[in-house]
């Protein structure tokens, strides 16, 4: 997966979220990935690493 994602970007994950929802939006890039929930607002941090072995697909930049 390229990184095409950036600040405000909406991701696709290939795990869904507790509240039935795989769409997230990213908060933070940096070395870490912070992610936030677009159903119920809660945010995850990931290492890069990892964000990019989860995330399926980029909605819109």
């Amino acid at each position: 997966m390229q990184n095409n994602y950036k600040l405000g970007s909406k991701v696709i994950m290939k795990k869904e979220h507790p509240c039935k929802t795989n769409l997230f939006e990213v908060v933070r890039v940096g070395v870490d990935i912070k992610i936030k929930c677009v159903n119920c607002g809660r945010t995850i941090m990931l290492p890069r690493v990892e964000f990019n072995k989860k995330i399926k697909k980029v909605v819109e930049e």
